[in-house]
């Protein structure tokens, strides 16, 4: 099991959709959010992509100093990037991490945003450029530990003697991460991806997803691991989490909503549609219209592009519902909480403890020793109380 959280390089805030509670995006609150995953026990972090946010190459260099063990996600664009280039980028990171990369490979569903970065490619022909920019990529690091050159002549994509001299620590090639919910999505999960995410849907669609995504990739002679996106709302108490969920839409507007579903709207990414549908295009403002499943919010999605729906509940309900996506064969969780440097503590202090010892065992940095609490009366260490 791998437990991520999430470095909030477009912005962190208790309140979604308002510069109310806002927090400044500088290097020394991502540090901070960084060195507490690391200390946690998060395995890794994901950094966000697009011209919304910091670029991620560049904050996963300036944390890799600040931390130890923590692994970072990080994007490479097909149609931005060169597979040449971020083959040499990917190996140069890894080495210098200690093998602490992973790659996350995205396509992109924003048209307005893709033309603004000079991709003029419709769906299918992004599909087809990711799958020959990824083939090419894996191809030049697993070669580079040989030394041995590369040739490729694709539709969109072409190289000549592609060689990588420095190889990276992990071999053959990091781990590739890719996520989408088009038929042609899954296509390039089950035939080149290691692991494939899905955000954050009631358990029976991933279960459909998880089951085309294996069947595809049998066919292809392979396997591929499963993960999932989502955002988190623990509290001590149901009550508790629930008020918290309300508390992080409450300032949101009606204008600001139509706003941010009709950017949405225009988006040809079927899992954008996805997520809109959990929540009728904004339509859906109660609780009662929200919970699209057992402890499962759609309130996030109301202006928050991407990833949309977060578990909300108590810390024995939401280590259940964990259990549930990790029962459909998911391993890998890859969450996120407003504001994200309290929420990364709320939810390891919480939740770590109260997963199944089975999961909860192959935790990274777990194995955390004295003192716990304040000394009591100057004299003696608090008594730690049992998690189970």
């Amino acid at each position: 099991m791998q437990v991520f959280w999430f470095i909030p390089t477009h912005g962190d805030s208790r309140y979604l959709g308002t510069a109310e509670g806002a927090r400044e995006v500088n290097l020394d609150y991502l540090k901070q959010v960084a060195v507490a995953a690391d200390s946690l026990g998060y395995e890794g972090v994901l950094i966000p992509t697009g011209r919304s946010c910091e670029d991620p190459w560049v904050i996963a260099s300036s944390l890799l100093p600040v931390t130890r063990r923590l692994k970072f996600l990080v994007a490479v664009r097909p149609g931005l990037h060169q597979p040449s280039l971020a083959a040499r980028m990917a190996a140069t990171f890894d080495r210098l991490s200690g093998g602490r990369l992973l790659i996350n490979l995205v396509t992109g569903g924003d048209q307005t945003e893709l033309e603004g970065d000079g991709v003029y490619l419709d769906h299918a022909q992004r599909y087809e450029q990711s799958a020959e920019f990824i083939r090419i990529w894996r191809e030049i690091l697993t070669r580079s530990h040989a030394g041995r050159p590369f040739d490729y002549e694709g539709q969109h994509l072409s190289v000549k003697g592609a060689k990588l001299l420095f190889p990276p620590v992990q071999a053959p090639h990091p781990p590739v991460y890719f996520g989408g919910s088009s038929p042609a999505a899954h296509e390039l999960a089950a035939e080149q991806v290691d692991a494939y995410l899905t955000w954050g849907e009631p358990p029976a669609e991933v279960a459909k997803k998880v089951a085309d995504v294996r069947a595809r990739a049998a066919r292809h002679g392979r396997s591929v691991r499963f993960g999932i996106r989502l955002h988190v709302i623990v509290r001590e108490t149901e009550e508790q989490a629930w008020q918290a969920a309300d508390s992080l839409i409450s300032r949101l507007d009606d204008d600001t909503v139509i706003r941010a579903q009709a950017a949405f709207s225009r988006m040809d990414s079927e899992g954008q549609r996805r997520m809109a549908a959990l929540h009728a295009g904004g339509k859906k403002r109660t609780r009662a219209d929200l919970e699209i499943s057992p402890n499962l919010w759609a309130g996030v999605g109301l202006v928050r592009g991407g990833a949309g729906t977060a578990l909300v509940g108590d810390p024995k309900t939401v280590a259940a519902r964990i259990e549930e996506y990790a029962e459909l064969g998911l391993d890998t969780f890859v969450l996120s909480g407003y504001p994200h440097l309290e929420e990364a503590y709320r939810f390891a202090e919480l939740v770590f403890p109260r997963l199944p010892r089975r999961l909860r065992e192959t935790l990274p940095g777990q194995a955390l020793s004295g003192p716990f609490g304040e000394v009591v009366a100057h004299q003696y260490a608090p008594s730690r109380v049992s998690q189970s």
